[in-house]
């Protein structure tokens, strides 16, 4: 307002001041709410007029419309950044892992059933890459929620010489919306965030289901450490994978998230609509729970304890290999029909003879993207320098804001 020549420059170090002193007042829980305060900008506004007479020019040019949308479209840019953060630490520790396990022999499964040899490395990677296409959407969230509203008022802008583009500079955002009515009606960006949060809630889910398959008996492939684990109240034999149990229950949480914010937004007329305030339980609900099952998750991966005489036992099944025999008798110029059917028939007559160990199998997969051990932990490295990238790239992002 002062550089559109609204306020003197007497007035507007006077809300300054008033602003600065509501801030601290807030901070310290002093700051009294009335029945009569619609809104935390009400009681802004009401508290700095109190303080000085310049503080009913604030409202200037504005309404709680496109100043919820700000709000909101702040809090998306934090919550994306926080996400990745977050995101980017569990995915080192999975990488971290990978590396030291990259040559652990362990069977590969499809349908549950034992399919072909791979590594526990080779297995932590394939959990740790979708989680980078997840930080890739939060990017894209925070990148869509990066539009400044303030100036579209209540859905028709204002007829005061406000400066966007200032006040865009000064929040550090990188766009000005550019229609009034959708800046004030657009919740398209907390759909990206609410989103980006199922999809890594999905990939949480899948992970904790590994460990707990892992951690049974039947598999036997990780000890539970006392940190990831409890007790039955009941059976004292028991150990419990709790955290990866909550990691598939919460999951729940942002798929129902999203559900109810496309519900609400679907058949909304534009502009705004008294609706659009059950937008943040939703994007709130999905953010916070997402951030607790990533640190949860980092917790699980850091306590993971491999049983490797377990694992290599299971790995040398024999059937493990059977693919193997038929691609020996395709090398050696065999229609690959034909040597999988005469394979199989040397499975079904407990005649399989395999043409060399599980190791050996690992080291002739010398693919991009297989398991062999070397390609493993040079995968590893790679997702470790990924996350660092992002860790980086969260520190700048979003701006800090002027105090």
């Amino acid at each position: 307002m002062a550089a559109s020549g609204l306020l003197k420059p007497t007035q507007l170090k006077a809300i300054e001041r008033g602003l600065r002193r509501v801030r601290r007042e807030l901070d310290a829980g002093e700051l009294t709410f009335r029945e009569s305060d619609e809104d935390i900008h009400t009681v802004v506004e009401r508290r700095l007029t109190e303080i000085t007479p310049a503080g009913a020019a604030l409202h200037t040019g504005r309404s709680r419309n496109d100043q919820v949308a700000l709000d909101l479209r702040l809090y998306s840019r934090d919550a994306a950044s926080e996400l990745i953060t977050t995101l980017a630490e569990l995915v080192d520790a999975l990488a971290s892992k990978a590396a030291q396990h990259a040559g652990w022999l362990m069977p590969g499964y499809t349908h549950l059933q034992r399919a072909q040899p791979i590594t526990v490395g080779h297995h932590l990677l394939a959990h740790a890459e979708p989680l980078l296409r997840d930080a890739e959407r939060f990017r894209h969230a925070y990148d869509a929620a990066d539009e400044m509203p303030l100036g579209s008022g209540a859905l028709a802008g204002t007829t005061l010489p406000l400066q966007r583009e200032l006040v865009a500079k000064e929040l550090g955002f990188q766009r000005l919306t550019a229609n009034s009515i959708d800046a004030v009606a657009d919740r398209d960006f907390a759909l990206d965030l609410v989103y980006a949060c199922m999809a890594t809630a999905i990939h949480l889910s899948r992970l904790g289901e590994d460990v707990v398959l892992w951690a049974t008996a039947e598999f036997g492939f990780v000890r539970l450490a006392d940190e990831i684990a409890t007790g039955s109240s009941l059976m004292p034999q028991k150990k419990n994978p709790d955290i990866a149990e909550l990691l598939r229950g919460r999951a729940g949480r942002p798929i129902g998230s999203l559900v109810a914010l496309a519900t609400i937004l679907k058949g909304l007329p534009l502009a705004y609509d008294r609706d659009l305030q059950e937008d943040k339980p939703a994007v709130f609900a999905a953010v916070d729970s997402v951030l607790d099952s990533l640190r949860a998750a980092r917790l699980l991966v850091d306590h993971l304890k491999f049983d490797r005489d377990r694992l290599a036992a299971t790995a040398s099944d024999p059937g493990l290999l059977a693919t193997d025999s038929a691609e020996a008798l395709v090398a050696s110029g065999t229609r690959f029909r034909n040597a999988h059917e005469e394979v199989g028939r040397t499975v079904r007559a407990g005649k399989l003879k395999t043409p060399w160990n599980a190791e050996t199998s690992l080291r002739k997969r010398d693919l991009a993207g297989a398991p062999n051990p070397r390609r493993v932990a040079a995968r590893a490295t790679a997702v470790r320098r990924e996350a660092g990238r992002l860790l980086q790239w969260a520190k700048t992002h979003p701006p800090p804001l002027p105090t």
